[in-house]
């Protein structure tokens, strides 16, 4: 387990990719170094052969009696080839600096007029830097005068050795001169370029293998960035993957878990803000309770009392003072019903849950409302779902909520006509109910949704803006969910969900 955590750790895995990568290097670089020493190797092992190749063939030419280009065509070594090999000339030099022969004619020796022998002076030939071909300390003592070594030549650049001899005419001079290493120099030249890049393409691998392996490590991070500006401006629902098995992954997960725990704080904020308020309010309606609806039951009774006592003989006084009366009682009832609204978002729900039939609860609402939509040429529909299983709820609290939103679906509908529907189903899942309750009304503006379930919000002129406030409440008593979606000039549809109870259930509790 802890081997697979280290492997799967970003550390250990840029560890290991830096070691690769030095070890790589480390490699070419050794590989380019074998390469060079190789390389010098070689060319000094062939300047060697070289200069053997060539004092050999100077003592042939002064133990044979013969001339160097004839002797040169029998050897197979091919340093000594004329015009490919590494040897440009060998120069066999008698004891007074003369030349006595030459692998290149115009040094080699001719007849004079006389027919006496004509030598080239060793002074008159012009040679690249003369050194010893066997290095000994006393070599260079008592050298002639027409003889002088300079500084050695490196392996692979021209140069000239001489060989003492020592034969019966005295001590010659067998001298090699060797030209540069040209062909062979371009050919490890252009082995030493390829190794070069050969090292540059592993250095441009590398470089995109570890840019990949930073980029794959900064992408997670960018997201969190997004994700962190995505919280300070509120949003707490915004999540960022946590596949990857690495410090990220845990970064990730732990940044998850903060903005769960946020968004947990702020619900609980808002829902003490909610208590705090609705313990303020629930104390203003008992104020309100006490203070307004006992004048307004003696106000109620004294209009009862006038009606009966003090009702004119005049019968168009009498009308007049009947329909005044009953305007007053309808005012009361109206500012009465305000007053029960008030109390009734402000108290703690006591709701009773009961088995109950949805349909059968849509049908009474709808029964409620009937008279009113006729009034207005407003058309009913109630659609539901066959089989439907009951569910457990408040039957007062279920009908309330119904019966207001069609209310509000047939005040949503300007002049005669239109259409309120009640759609009942189960979800998906088969484990809620699902209830529609829609208008062709004239619709909700989109800034006006947000707020429609706000207490004391209303789009209405007379509005107390509670009536939305206790559905929502009544629904999340439930344990419920209640949305809207709407378009204006079209219609609105609230979509209510509610826990259902369960086919087996049911079916145990009328077999009880």
């Amino acid at each position: 387990m802890k081997i697979s955590r280290l492997l799967n750790s970003f550390r250990a895995r840029l560890l290991v990719l830096l070691a690769v990568l030095l070890g790589l290097t480390l490699g070419v670089q050794y590989y380019v170094n074998v390469r060079s020493v190789r390389r010098n190797a070689h060319m000094i092992v062939e300047q060697e052969q070289a200069i053997m190749a060539g004092v050999a063939l100077g003592v042939n030419s002064i133990s044979s009696n013969k001339y160097l280009d004839e002797l040169r065509s029998s050897l197979r070594d091919p340093v000594t080839r004329e015009g490919q090999g590494r040897v440009q000339n060998v120069l066999v030099v008698d004891s007074q600096g003369f030349i006595r022969d030459s692998l290149l004619g115009a040094y080699a020796p001719s007849e004079n007029e006389d027919k006496t022998p004509r030598y080239v002076p060793l002074k008159d030939v012009s040679l690249p830097p003369l050194n010893s071909a066997l290095g000994l300390a006393d070599e260079n003592v008592n050298l002639p005068p027409w003889l002088i070594a300079s500084a050695p030549a490196r392996a692979g650049e021209p140069g000239a050795f001489y060989f003492p001899l020592e034969t019966t005419e005295g001590r010659w001079y067998i001298i090699v001169v060797l030209g540069s290493a040209n062909t062979l120099t371009n050919i490890l030249e252009r082995q030493a370029q390829r190794s070069a890049l050969y090292t540059l393409l592993l250095l441009l691998a590398t470089t995109l293998v570890t840019g990949l392996f930073v980029w794959r490590f900064t992408r997670p991070i960018k997201s969190l960035s997004i994700a962190a500006r995505r919280v300070a401006g509120g949003d707490f629902s915004v999540r960022v993957p946590t596949d990857r098995l690495d410090e990220m992954g845990a970064l990730a997960a732990a940044f998850n878990e903060m903005t769960a725990k946020l968004a947990r704080a702020r619900e609980l904020e808002t829902q003490l803000h909610e208590a705090e308020k609705g313990a303020v309010v629930g104390r203003l309606a008992a104020a309100i309770a006490h203070e307004i609806r006992n004048p307004l039951n003696y106000i109620n009774l004294t209009l009862d009392h006038l009606r009966s006592t003090f009702t004119p003989e005049d019968q168009e006084k009498a009308e007049t003072f009947g329909r005044l009366t009953a305007e007053l009682k309808t005012e009361v009832r109206r500012i009465n019903r305000h007053i029960t609204d008030f109390l009734k978002y402000s108290r703690p729900s006591l709701i009773e849950l009961q088995r109950i039939d949805l349909s059968s609860e849509a049908e009474d609402a709808v029964r409620l409302v009937q008279a009113q939509a006729d009034e207005c040429g407003i058309t009913m529909q109630l659609e539901a779902e066959e089989n439907m299983p009951s569910t457990m709820a408040d039957r007062e609290a279920l009908r309330s909520v119904l019966t207001n939103l069609l209310v509000n679906g047939l005040q949503a509908i300007d002049g005669h006509g239109g259409n309120v529907r009640i759609a009942i189903r189960a979800d998906q899942a088969g484990d809620r109910a699902v209830i529609e309750v829609s208008d062709t009304g004239r619709g909700i503006a989109p800034e006006d949704i947000a707020k429609l379930f706000e207490p004391y919000y209303s789009t209405k002129e007379t509005g107390t803006g509670l009536g939305l406030a206790i559905v929502r409440k009544a629904i999340d008593d439930h344990g419920g969910t209640i949305g809207v979606t709407s378009k204006q000039g079209e219609g609105t549809t609230f979509t209510i969900t509610l826990p259902l109870k369960g086919r087996a259930n049911q079916e145990e509790d009328e077999e009880s």
